[in-house]
Order: C-alpha cells, then structure tokens, then sequence
C-alpha cells in the first residue's frame, strides 16, 4: 500500500466518502493528519524518517482536501475521530496508534485519543489549533450554507484553476520560518486547481469554532490516558503574538497533562521546517507509551520470589 511512483496512494471509502491514503513502513501505526487545506505529502520529509525508524506511517486526506473525495456533512471533532477509528478498520490495523494532528487536526487527534483510548498509544498535537472559549456569533447552517455558496462561485468564476497552486505556494511560503513550498508541482496542480479542495476547505473552516467547542465537552467527560507531547513552532522572534502562542501552547500542555516542546526556528508547517524533530517526538512519546505498558504488565506479574 506504498505511495506510486507518482506520490499517489490508494482510495478507502470510509462514512460513504473514498479518502486518499498512503500506508508505507512496519511497525507499530503512525497516523498523520495535516492542517487545514494541506494534504498528505506535506508530511513527506517526516514520513521519511518515521519509516526508517521502523515505524507503520498512514497519511490520509480528510473529506475535500488532497485527493479526497468531497465531504458528505459538514465535519464535527467525534466524526473525525470516528472517521480514523475506520480508516483503521478498513486498513486492517487495530491498534493502538499514536496519533499526530497538526493545526485543526489538533482536535480530531486528542477526540480520537479520548473516544477510542484503547486503540491510542500516544497522541502528539503538532501546532495544534488552540481556543480556550470558543462561541460560533452565527448559526452553524447559515455559516456552512455560506461556505457552500461561496466555494460554488469561486470554482464557477475559475478562480482554482487560475490561482489555486499560486495561492498554496504563497501560503507554504508564509507559513514557514524559511524556505518555499517543496511539494512536487504535478501534485500542487492535481489537487489544488480543484474548486473540490477549495470547497473543502471553507466548508471545514465554517464548522472550526463548533469542532473547537466539542473538545473542551469531551475532555469533561473522556479522560486522555495516553501519554502527549505538544509540540510548538516557533520562529525565534519577540513579538507578542509570537510569544503568546507559545503561552497558550504551553497551557494546552498544561490542560492535557502532556510534554511541551518547542521547534526552533519554525512556523506554523513545523513539519517543513523541523521534520527531523517532529519525527523525534512522535518516536519519544510513543517510546514512553510502550514503556508504560511493559511496567504495568511486570507490576501485573508482581515480584518473583527466589527458592
């Protein structure tokens, strides 16, 4: 189930849609899950070593986004930990994973780790999207149907095809402490001279403040048991509100109980910038996961007595 010569995986229908997903190495299961509009290979440069470290590596696009197909719904924080749980099952792979979302797929990581504890090995949220009381000002069907309307006139008018990799390159560029966009540029075209992705896109950041809000609701009610790390971009600089993000970062360690690290320098495509040390903290937490599970099976056994 490796990735083709082209970069491209396979396609697994999953809650009626066919997502696009790469599976590549063995071992135990790493699940990458990107930002809002990136796709798979964004976590290309990590993938790597995550594979030579003997490590299972899936990638996957959610609804609308890389060479997924488009949403069905609009999406919630337990349906995208639901849609992990089966893509999972559609693979073949039980568990338990460590799960890794970077930015809005910060949320669906830990909903996954808190709705499915015992398919989690460890959970490490990579410049997680952070909102410590978030409130929607408008109703959520006139946000979406909005979404909707203004994703249908942008691809009528053309606007994908006409600027769609131009504005992913600006905005790769933007999004990190140094360096353009590395992806191949045949992928860029494929996927984002689409209105489907651009679609995506609005229509999952229409629902952000409602994902946003399902989050702090589950960890009142679903204990996080696998060990965390969050793991935050940051550019070396001291304006403020460089320095607040590594605050409220640091307070989301807090609230999860999780390690806290910081990648510098790097932006906010802390897998661009720093992959070598994203792939370390993966490999660091789920370390600790197993080492935990193998204290808890010798204190389990209890001490053997000599004759």
């Amino acid at each position: 189930m490796t990735a083709n010569a082209d970069g491209v995986g396979r396609f697994v229908r999953v809650g009626g849609v066919p997502l696009h997903v790469v599976v590549e190495g063995e071992g135990p299961v790493c699940v990458l899950s990107a930002g809002l509009a990136m796709a798979w290979f964004d976590w290309d440069p990590v993938a790597e070593l995550l594979v030579a470290a003997g490590r299972t590596v899936v990638r996957f696009d959610r609804p609308g986004h890389g060479l997924s197909g488009p949403a069905a719904e609009p999406p919630t924080a337990a349906g995208e930990a639901r849609r992990i749980a089966g893509l999972l099952d559609a693979l073949g792979l039980p568990g338990p994973v460590t799960v890794v979302g970077h930015s809005i797929a910060g949320f669906h990581a830990e909903a996954f780790a808190r709705l499915s504890p015992e398919r989690t090995a460890a959970v490490v949220l990579v410049d997680s999207s952070v909102e410590e009381a978030p409130r929607a000002l408008l109703p959520a069907g006139l946000r979406t149907g909005a979404a909707r309307a203004f994703g249908r006139a942008l691809t009528a008018a053309g606007l994908p095809a006409a600027l769609g990799p131009w504005a992913r390159r600006a905005t790769v560029r933007a999004s990190r402490a140094g360096g353009g966009d590395p992806a191949a540029r045949d992928l860029v075209r494929r996927c984002y001279r689409t209105g489907r992705v651009w679609r995506g896109a609005l229509l999952e950041n229409s629902r952000y403040l409602d994902v946003a809000a399902e989050v702090p609701a589950l960890r009142r009610t679903h204990a996080l048991t696998a060990p965390a790390t969050v793991l935050v971009g940051y550019d070396g600089s001291a304006r403020a509100g460089a320095l607040r993000w590594l605050a409220r970062q640091a307070e989301l360690a807090d609230v999860l109980g999780a390690r806290f690290e910081v990648a510098e320098p790097a932006g906010h495509l802390v897998m661009l910038d720093r992959p070598g040390q994203v792939a370390g903290a993966v490999l660091n937490t789920a370390d600790a996961a197993y080492a935990a599970d193998a204290d808890a099976v010798g204190a389990a056994d209890g001490p053997q007595l000599r004759a």
